[in-house]
């Protein structure tokens, strides 16, 4: 994974309004963060398995995934990064407008570390951003000598 004292987040998100929101919550938090974003499936799974001009970029440390994309379905996505040994590690939180029961169940079994309705309230938003931000600060704290 990428820097120890960095939260490496692979955004999978095709709307311009919640990239935005995500971004200045990651900007406005302490936590030492870099977002990279994708916009479909298929740009997540390049990127996951660099290809396709993303060589370079590290391992995420997370993954903030919407169901509702382009190309390649956050669920397929999902399925794909869980059934690979070098992935099924990376925490998933499914960010995304669904409230269907089916799609909640469907991301659990699929191995969805979390499952967050996205607020429409800005403010809400960043909240729920700067949540998974701390818990990961808090989880990933070195051990004390």
């Amino acid at each position: 994974m990428g820097n120890k004292n960095r939260l490496d987040i692979l955004l999978v998100e095709d709307e311009d309004y919640d990239i935005d929101l995500t971004q200045r919550a990651i900007y406005k938090s302490d936590v030492e963060s870099k977002l990279f974003v994708v916009r479909d499936g298929e740009e997540a799974l390049d990127f996951l398995y660099q290809r396709e001009g993303f060589e370079d970029v590290p391992k995420p440390d997370l993954i903030l995934l919407d169901l509702n994309l382009p190309k390649i379905g956050g669920h397929e996505v999902l399925e794909t990064v869980k059934e690979d040994e070098e992935l099924k590690s990376i925490p998933v939180i499914v960010l995304t407008v669904s409230e269907r029961d089916e799609d909640i169940v469907k991301a659990y079994d699929s191995g969805a570390s979390s499952y967050v309705h996205k607020p429409v309230n800005p403010a809400e938003f960043r909240k729920v951003i700067e949540t998974v931000q701390e818990y990961w600060k808090i989880s990933n704290l070195p051990p004390e000598n």
